[in-house]
Order: C-alpha cells, then sequence, then structure tokens
C-alpha cells in the first residue's frame, strides 16, 4: 500500500473510532465526512443540545503534496498523538493550524 493510501485508511479509522463515541448530553452525532476526491476528511458534530442548534467541525484534515495536514484539532488530546502512534512519521504531519511563521518551532513538518 503507497504512503497516500495508507494515511487515508489511518484517518478514516482514526476519525470513525472518535464518531462511534456516544455524547454524553443533547442529541449530538458525530459525522465523517470524507472528500476522496479533494483528500479532505472531517469529523462533525449536528444536533441539538436543548434549545441549541450544534453544528461545527471537530476535526479537518487535509493530504496534500503527500502529507498529512491538520487544519483544524478539537479532539482533546488532539489527532497528532493518534497519527504518530499509528506509524506517521513527525516529517510527515503539517500543524496547519499554527502560522507558518510559527510551524518551524514545532517538531513536525513546516509545508
Amino acid at each position: 500500500m503507497d504512503n497516500l493510501n495508507q494515511y487515508r485508511q489511518i484517518i478514516k479509522t482514526i476519525l470513525a473510532n472518535h464518531a462511534a463515541i456516544p455524547y454524553s448530553y443533547g442529541d449530538i452525532e458525530q459525522q465523517v465526512i470524507i472528500d476522496a476526491e479533494q483528500n479532505n476528511f472531517l469529523l462533525i458534530n449536528t444536533g441539538w443540545d436543548k434549545h441549541k442548534r450544534i453544528h461545527g467541525c471537530v476535526v479537518h484534515v487535509s493530504l496534500i503534496n503527500g502529507k498529512i495536514w491538520i487544519q483544524r484539532d478539537g479532539i482533546e488530546e488532539g489527532i497528532t498523538k493518534e497519527l504518530l502512534a499509528a506509524g506517521i512519521p513527525k516529517d510527515k504531519i503539517v500543524l496547519a493550524f499554527h502560522p507558518p511563521s510559527v510551524r518551524q518551532y514545532t517538531e513536525f513538518a513546516v509545508n
């Protein structure tokens, strides 16, 4: 399996595992949205907490130029930790939620 297909499968598995965790309040579900053509993977929340509408992106990951770009990470301990545990090297992960000027100070890829 080439790296991109391996990355796709790892991301799908991680997001599916998080989507399977039920919310402890409200009528809220988590959905995994995958745009395979554009290599975008999202975990979103949708539903209601009493009279308040819940809808938002928890995680957004993109595959760009052979690297995993974490655009948004709202997972409590972070998806990065799970990607590393799955064997993804740090130089293949971009913390895109940090400004480009800050990325050089992380242990991860700059771009």
